[in-house]
């Protein structure tokens, strides 16, 4: 998302910075200003934000011991966090079970996608979904949603024999409860953005009677920008929305759009999907969201993340420790390598720790191909106790030996160790920029996840 690169390089550049503070804050205000509007945020809540930020800076001070460039992105972190929400924290956990959520939305905004991501989520907290298919539209759908199913283990309901939405709808949920959901996620058609067929909203109307959901969520895409305000009151008008989930923030320059008109309308967002697959879904909480748009990190993210691997509780000490010391060992990156085929690329999973998302992760260094991972693991290996507790002392002729005992090269083997001091040149720099996170009082670790 252009908005993430956009944020974080103004913050970087304000940090970096040689001007006078005056001159720095007026630049870093207009240059937010900017990237907002790009991102399609309301030209009133922008200018609303950065009068907001100005007033603040003028009538506070910072505490013993804080820089004043510190401080100020203290108060662009709150007032940033207040436009996407504030301290909204939505509770994913029903009150009730069995619980059934409808999900409703425009065609192409990801919903039967997303419908497999929430089953995912709820699958994890113990919970087990049921997945229904009331979409008799697109012909896609019923196989989309049973092979989405398929492949994360949980149940799946729909009738290609019968083009009746309503009494699929009611079928499969009569159905999923019976056999033991107590999760019911119920896909139905896509609506034709501002040129809704009345029929379909009349069976959105329908399914609704029919089934009694205790929540309608409403999907939304995250490209549509500013729209997403009138669409979901145009939703909202039809069948009270209880959520919202924002899909694809991941490609999209209108993200901040999005998120902010849907923010205007008081709706809570629930979830955010932040890539294709199907483990890339969050919990949204702005003040979280916000930390990793400024490169403040998000550290209870990356730890929910390690939790939905197996065996993820050695490297999550590891991590932990090597933020907390400045330094990680040989083993901590082998573990990490091994991860990183689960989790995705280690720019994504560093951006997550504090401070790193200022440092430029997208270098073509941060990036390791398949066959670059089976050769680091193999040089691992193949080194001694000593040489993983202590690379420094690898000089030619253990090298070579390295290289020979794990099939590779000279050239293999010190390229690994160029990466792991590279990693550690950015763990430095996230402990430093950690600790002066916790003096600002923003401890990212300690948010309740």
């Amino acid at each position: 998302m252009q908005i993430l690169e956009s944020l974080r390089k103004i913050v970087a550049d304000f940090l970096k910075g040689k001007e006078s503070y005056e001159v720095a804050v007026d630049n870093f205000i207009k240059e937010l200003q900017k990237t907002l509007l790009r991102a399609d945020v309301n030209v009133k809540l922008v200018q609303q934000l950065t009068s907001n930020i100005r007033e603040h800076v003028l009538n506070s001070k910072p505490p013993p011991y804080i820089s004043r460039q510190e401080w100020f992105i203290k108060i662009v972190y709150d007032e940033l966090s207040n436009l996407f929400g504030g301290d909204i924290k939505p509770s994913i956990f029903p009150q009730k079970t069995p619980y059934i959520i409808m999900l409703v939305g425009v065609q192409g905004s990801g919903k039967t996608t997303t419908a497999a991501k929430i089953a995912y989520i709820y699958k994890r907290y113990g919970y087990k979904p049921c997945l229904v298919c009331a979409d008799t539209y697109r012909p896609a759908a019923y196989e989309q949603l049973m092979q989405l199913s398929k492949s994360i283990d949980v149940a799946f309901c729909g009738d290609t024999s019968s083009k009746n939405a309503v009494e699929i709808a009611k079928k499969c949920v009569d159905v999923c409860i019976k056999n033991g959901s107590n999760m019911v996620i119920v896909d139905t058609a896509g609506r034709h953005g501002y040129n809704e067929e009345e029929a379909l909203l009349n069976e959105m109307r329908e399914i609704a009677n029919s089934i009694a959901p205790d929540e309608i969520m409403l999907i939304l895409d995250a490209s549509i920008g500013q729209k997403a305000y009138e669409l979901a009151l145009r939703f909202h008008r039809a069948t009270p929305i209880g959520s919202i989930v924002i899909t694809k923030l991941d490609g999209t320059a209108k993200g901040g759009g999005a998120l902010s008109a849907v923010a205007a309308t008081k709706a809570v967002i629930k979830f955010i999907g932040t890539g294709e697959k199907i483990p890339e879904i969050e919990i949204f909480e702005p003040r979280r969201f916000v930390g990793r748009l400024l490169g403040l990190g998000d550290l209870p993210t990356l730890i929910e993340k390690l939790k939905t691997l197996e065996h993820s509780s050695m490297l999550e000490k590891r991590l932990a420790k090597g933020i907390a010391s400045g330094r990680i060992t040989l083993v901590d990156l082998y573990l990490q390598i091994q991860t990183i085929r689960k989790l995705g690329p280690l720019s994504k999973i560093l951006q997550l720790i504090p401070g790193l998302s200022l440092l430029p992760l997208d270098d073509k260094q941060m990036k390791i191909s398949e066959e670059k991972m089976d050769k680091w693991l193999a040089i691992i290996n193949s080194m001694t106790y000593e040489e993983l507790r202590n690379p420094n002392i690898l000089d030619k002729s253990r090298i070579l030996r390295i290289a020979l005992g794990s099939g590779t090269t000279v050239d293999d083997v010190k390229d690994l160790i160029k990466y792991y001091e590279l990693v550690n040149s950015f763990i430095k720099t996230a402990k430093r920029r950690h600790g002066i996170l916790k003096k600002l009082g923003i401890d990212l670790s300690k948010i309740e996840v």
